[in-house]
Order: C-alpha cells, then sequence, then structure tokens
C-alpha cells in the first residue's frame, strides 16, 4: 500500500478502531450467551440491542454536526473512545437489567460521539481517487480487532468456561491502550460551518439543504438498515442449530477475517468502478446469505455463508462511507455520516426489535428468508443510483 494512500492519521486511526474493536469483539459474541444466562430473553436482546444502537445513532447526528460546526474533530474522537473503554467493563459490574442498558447505553453513546469526526478525518486524509481504499483500510483495520477480540475470548471461556463477568473487566485493557493511541493524532484545520452549538435534533434540518444525491443515497441506506437487524440473531441461529459457544465464536471469527482481508481490495474496487456498483452488489450477497442461512444443514454451508457474508460486509460498509463522502463538501461531512448513522441506527432499533419478535411468533427461517428478499429489493434499487461529486465547499 502507497504511503500517498494511507497516510501517518489513517494509520493511527486504524491502529485505534483495531484496538478498541479488540475489547468490543472479545465481548460481541458472548453478549447473546450473557444477556441469557442473565435472564434477557430473544426478544429482550433484540429491544436492548436496537435502543443500544439508536442512541449511537441519535449521538453521531448531533456530534457529527457539533463536530463541523467548531471545525474540530480530534476532541469528539478522544471523548467517545474514552467513554467506550470505561463503559464496557461496567456491564459486569451488576448484572441487573437497568444496569445493563445504561451501561451497554453509555458504551454506544462514546461511538455516536467518536464516529463523525473519526470519519470526517479519515475522508480529509483522502482524495477523490482514493476515498474508498482509505475507508476500506480502515475497516480493514478495524475488523483485524475484530478477529483478534474473540479469538482471546475464545480462549478465555477454553480455561474458565462461563465467566462472562470476568471477561468483560479484561476488556478494558484494549479499550484503555486505544484512548492512549488518540493521544498521537493531530487534525488539519477545517473551515466550520456556520452557527454555534447544533441542538439535539438539528441534524435532521441538514436533510432540506444536502445535495440531491446525498438524499437519495440516504433513502437506500435507511431502507436497508430497516432490513438489516443485528449480527446476534446469526449468532443466535448458530445455537439454535446446536453448535457450542466456542463454535459459535469460531465461526464469528472466520467472517471478521474474510472482512478485513477482503475490505481494501474492495474499496480498491470501489475506486475504480465506483460505489454503486460495488456496495449494490454487497447487498445481493447479503440477501443470498441470509436465504442460504435458513435453509442451511451441514457445517460446510456455514462455511461458505459464512465467507460471503465477509464479502458483502467488505463491499458495503466502508464503501458506503466513502459514496457518502463523495457527495458533499469537506466541511459537511460530519453532519452527512451522522446524519445517515442516526437514521441507520434508530431503523436498527425498529429491525432488531421486529426481527426479535418475528422469530419468537413465526420462527427464524421466516425472518431469515423475508430479509433476504427485502435486501435483494433494496440492492436492485441502489444500481438505479447515479454517481455524482460533490463541490469544493
Amino acid at each position: 500500500m502507497k504511503k500517498s494512500i494511507i497516510s501517518r492519521t489513517v494509520w493511527l486511526l486504524g491502529l485505534v478502531s483495531l484496538l478498541t474493536d479488540v475489547a468490543s469483539e472479545m465481548l460481541y459474541p458472548v453478549m447473546p450467551l450473557y444477556l441469557e444466562s442473565i435472564g434477557f430473553s430473544v426478544a429482550g436482546i433484540g429491544v436492548l440491542e436496537g435502543l443500544a444502537s439508536a442512541t449511537a445513532g441519535l449521538s453521531k447526528g448531533y456530534f457529527g454536526q457539533w463536530s463541523d460546526r467548531t471545525g474540530r474533530r480530534l476532541p469528539f474522537v478522544r471523548l467517545g473512545y474514552g467513554i467506550s473503554a470505561v463503559a464496557k467493563p461496567l456491564m459486569a459490574v451488576f448484572t441487573a437489567p437497568w444496569w445493563v442498558f445504561i451501561a451497554r447505553t453509555a458504551e454506544r453513546l462514546g461511538k455516536g460521539i467518536r464516529t463523525g469526526g473519526r470519519d470526517a478525518m479519515l475522508a480529509g486524509a483522502a482524495t477523490p481517487a482514493t476515498r474508498a481504499r482509505v475507508f476500506g483500510f480502515h475497516r480493514a483495520m478495524d475488523t483485524t480487532g475484530a478477529a483478534i477480540g474473540p479469538l482471546l475470548a475464545l480462549g478465555f471461556l477454553w480455561w474458565y468456561p462461563g465467566q462472562y463477568r470476568w471477561l468483560f473487566l479484561a476488556s478494558a485493557v484494549p479499550g484503555l491502550l486505544a484512548v492512549a493511541a488518540t493521544l498521537l493524532l493531530r487534525e488539519r484545520a477545517v473551515t466550520p460551518q456556520p452557527g454555534g452549538r447544533p441542538g439535539l435534533l438539528d441534524f435532521v434540518r441538514y436533510l432540506r439543504t444536502a445535495p440531491a444525491a446525498y438524499r437519495r443515497l440516504f433513502g437506500v441506506l435507511t431502507a436497508f438498515a430497516l432490513i438489516n437487524s443485528s449480527d446476534l440473531f446469526l449468532l443466535l441461529l448458530l445455537k439454535e442449530i446446536g453448535l457450542a459457544d466456542t463454535a459459535v465464536i469460531g465461526w464469528y471469527i472466520f467472517y471478521n477475517l474474510v472482512y478485513a482481508v477482503l475490505a481494501y481490495p474492495f474499496g480498491g474496487l470501489a475506486d475504480r468502478l465506483g460505489p454503486r456498483r460495488v456496495y449494490a452488489g454487497g447487498l445481493l450477497v447479503f440477501a443470498a446469505v441470509y436465504f442460504g442461512l435458513s435453509q442451511v444443514t451441514e457445517v460446510w454451508m456455514i462455511a461458505g455463508l459464512f465467507a460471503a457474508y465477509g464479502l458483502y460486509a467488505a463491499a458495503t460498509e466502508g464503501v458506503a462511507k466513502a459514496w457518502v463522502s463523495e457527495l458533499v463538501p469537506a466541511n459537511e461531512t460530519g453532519t452527512a455520516i451522522g446524519t445517515v448513522s442516526a437514521a441507520e441506527s434508530v431503523a436498527t432499533l425498529v429491525a432488531s426489535s421486529a426481527a426479535g419478535a418475528v422469530w419468537a411468533f413465526f420462527g427464524a427461517e421466516v425472518l431469515f428468508v423475508g430479509t433476504a428478499v427485502l435486501a435483494a429489493t433494496v440492492g436492485l434499487y441502489a444500481l438505479t443510483l447515479r454517481r455524482v461529486r460533490a463541490p469544493l465547499p
């Protein structure tokens, strides 16, 4: 990878995300198992995850716009990573549902505070010809942490089966290392947007003045988020099929490894072909995976489907952010990405809550087949969008 593409800022932000995801992903694959062990139902898990995601999303919009109005990114990055690092282990201090909700929500709030500023820093460190690769590299680093974290969790639970609370406490170590790494970051000056500190939902008004191409993409990304429930349901499906806890974690590690390996190459593909084709193709792969999971009967099928799920993630997550950032001026990037993230996270609240209810009343097969059909529809519509570049601010 050329130094002109992956700058010092991009490397450091990648390292911070890697360490943070080590901490987060030590917990994510065991989260449904831990929540079930302290009394949460499947529907309750869906509501908890949806509410936590909605909190993160709304705060992404608010703090992303605040970052644009101050012309500063770094204070939001440091504060957000700091809150998340402290909040993760607090989920294990007490097991009362209200406490778990507060701690999980605080951890997601930290994500919301940092995301707009961080993604704006990444966009600012790229050129129009390298934007998708920069976001792809960041996703690769982030997802490498997402593979290392479950490996650490797997080793811990191998030696100490069922000791979920101690695992939560251990997650503080990589989280605090990530916070320390943010102290090495430096930021470029950005022309502030007019206005002072925004109101809580002022970012919603951005849709009135945003470029038309951004609004159309906003609709596609939000529609898909209304379909895409938490990945915890994939892990619960593996558990229902009969896999052991360690096998569930192992397949999640495999998915993240595929994602990490493919994120940068798919960023390069998006830079060459445009993000529309790569993103839409990713949604069609997602649809195929969900349909396949509804019919899975053999372990080799799980291998193929989870590899394809990693391909879907590599083709969509970083590519979508690169696509958004190319449609708006540089001093609107935090607001633009934050507004999309806010809508996606509120949609995830609906999707995860609905998924839990559909699973409970109709079964997993109905949930996964229905999701596949809707995702394919959104993917085909995404192919109709035209590519437009933003004017300079």
